[in-house]
């Protein structure tokens, strides 16, 4: 099985942006000042996560790709809009100057996390309502639009993009956040992880139980599907003609920070070639599979997809 030419496929890409800083050392020492680990930095990366994570994840198979976030008037936006022309994305990064860039600083020591420090605020009405805009302008270019909800403000307006995109027969992608998915209503299928899903329907006793609230969330939401990413359990896809269940893709998992955003980046890339909900699920749980083998937010080439594929 191969993905399939992918080059024509078209995605904007919405959503909640940040850097994804990793800085990397040895422990050698307790501090005497308190009982921590003394880091000494000997290397550090920066990577795009977010909504910038998915962009790059769909670019990597070959996609053209186009971003609309905000970022702030700092050194973390400035390289955000570095990292994403050279990932080949057309990053559309609205700078708002009352906010400063999400960064997520991780603190690696012997390939272990020890410490993760966020930097967020919340963007402001007028950037978000030019963002409206800027979506509206560049719909009529792409065949699906993903929507990367981290939680960051970043998609006030997303019940409007959403209706928008579904007039304009678009396929759309939401990867929900909270516990309120009303906002999501009209999509054409979510993606939430398995703990994302407790929060919204409550914990489920069996399969069936489970088959049950994902057709009422579905029902109630207005959804072609729903997809439900379980980890060590694979994830399990809900339509109207039934469920669909793939296994994990059995590999040593080394981190999986990110997996959800190759998920959604590798099932857009697929339904907008036209693939089945089958085709589709099966190659991102794959693509799945591959990125957990990697540290920190990373992406899944398509050489990589294809030989896992074969």
């Amino acid at each position: 099985m191969q993905s399939g030419d992918l080059s024509a496929v078209r995605l904007l890409i919405v959503g909640d942006v940040m850097l994804d800083r990793y800085w990397f050392g040895d422990v050698s020492r307790i501090s005497p000042e308190a009982p921590v680990p003394v880091v000494k930095v000997e290397r550090s990366e920066e990577r795009p996560g977010g909504a910038a994570n998915v962009a790059r994840n769909a670019a990597a198979l070959g996609a053209k790709v186009s971003l609309l976030a905000l970022v702030g008037d700092d050194e973390p936006g400035v390289s955000l809009k570095r990292l994403m022309s050279e990932g080949g994305i057309d990053a559309s990064l609205q700078v708002d100057e009352a906010v400063t860039t999400t960064v997520k600083l991780r603190v690696i020591g012997r390939q272990q996390q020890l410490l993760r420090i966020d930097f967020e605020t919340t963007p402001s009405h007028e950037a978000l309502r030019a963002k409206l805009s800027e979506f509206e302008r560049r719909l009529p270019d792409c065949d699906a639009v993903v929507f990367s909800d981290y939680g960051k403000g970043g998609l006030t307006h997303i019940g409007e993009m959403i209706r928008l995109a579904r007039a304009a027969g678009k396929i759309v992608l939401v990867d929900p956040k909270g516990d309120d998915y009303a906002c999501y209503a009209g999509a054409t299928i979510i993606t939430p992880n398995r703990s994302e899903m407790r929060e919204v329907v409550g914990r489920w006793k069996d399969e069936a139980d489970l088959e049950q609230k994902a057709a009422a969330l579905r029902n109630e939401l207005a959804l072609d599907a729903l997809l439900v990413t379980r980890s060590e359990e694979g994830m399990s896809l809900f339509r109207a003609g039934g469920a669909l269940h793939e296994k994990a893709v059995a590999r040593e998992v080394y981190d999986v920070s990110g997996a959800g955003d190759t998920v959604i980046a590798t099932l857009a890339v697929m339904l907008a070639q036209g693939a089945d909900w089958a085709k589709a699920i099966h190659v991102a749980n794959v693509a799945a599979g591959i990125v957990v083998g990697k540290l920190g937010t990373a992406v899944v080439t398509r050489a990589e997809l294809d030989a896992a594929l074969n």
